[in-house]
């Protein structure tokens, strides 16, 4: 048999790193210690590996995956084998941390190691008008895997104030604080708005990236909480 198909970049690649690009789009993982990955992103797997629905963690953090919208639903890989993720054909990129932090928008987020440490935290000044904004914070040591609509942009925040739409933001250093502000003015909002309503403002030594796509902002309420939801993430 013979195909395009076959030929060389299209074939499983061989490495030895634990996490590794198949190809630009999809994320290789060799199972040793066990793997986090939001749930749905196995697109294939090898080997003897099992998937577990990963519990919130705490009260602490099931209460705000409840009240919030940055619900990150979890699965545990765990097993021997290799297992390959992908989310909607999006650019992959790999991660190392090495006892430092980034903020990541949860939608962008695929897979890390179970030794990192999470945590949903609010981003200062989302009020209800800029729809309550959270992101999941990711530390310590070990790789993670970021997932973008598109190929991003990683800006420099240390020479001068940065705003990112808060729909196009991926990730940001975790020391970066940003505040939410708004660039649209009341008479412009009584004339319909301009459509870019709240963008974060970034300054400071670090980095955020940026996809050029923009994510439908999640509605009131939208989030996992519902007695469903709940008893989900205590007893799943």
């Amino acid at each position: 048999m013979k195909s395009e198909l076959f030929e060389q970049s299209n074939l499983e690649v061989e490495g030895r790193q634990r996490f590794g690009l198949q190809n630009s789009q999809m994320l290789r993982v060799a199972l040793g210690d066990d793997v986090l990955a939001v749930k749905g992103a196995m697109v294939a797997y090898q080997g003897q590996v099992q998937f577990l629905h990963e519990k919130a963690g705490g009260m602490s953090k099931l209460i705000k995956k409840v009240m919030t919208s940055e619900d990150m639903p979890l699965m545990r890989v765990t097993g021997q084998g290799e297992v390959f993720f992908a989310n909607e054909s999006g650019y992959v990129y790999l991660i190392e941390l090495a006892g430092d932090g980034i903020s990541v928008n949860g939608r962008n987020l695929l897979a890390f190691e179970a030794a990192l440490q999470w945590d949903i935290n609010r981003v200062k000044g989302a009020g209800m008008m800029a729809g309550g904004l959270f992101n999941t914070t990711l530390t310590g040591t070990g790789t993670l895997a970021l997932c973008t609509v598109g190929k991003p942009v990683v800006l420099d925040c240390s020479q001068q104030p940065t705003y990112v739409d808060v729909q196009a933001a991926v990730a940001w250093s975790a020391n970066l604080v940003p505040n939410v502000v708004s660039s649209m003015k009341f008479k412009s909002m009584l004339r319909g708005g301009s459509g870019e309503a709240f963008q974060y403002a970034f300054h400071g030594p670090g980095f955020v990236v940026v996809q050029p796509f923009e994510f439908v902002a999640p509605s009131s309420g939208s989030g996992s909480g519902g007695p469903g939801g709940v008893i989900g993430d205590l007893f799943g």
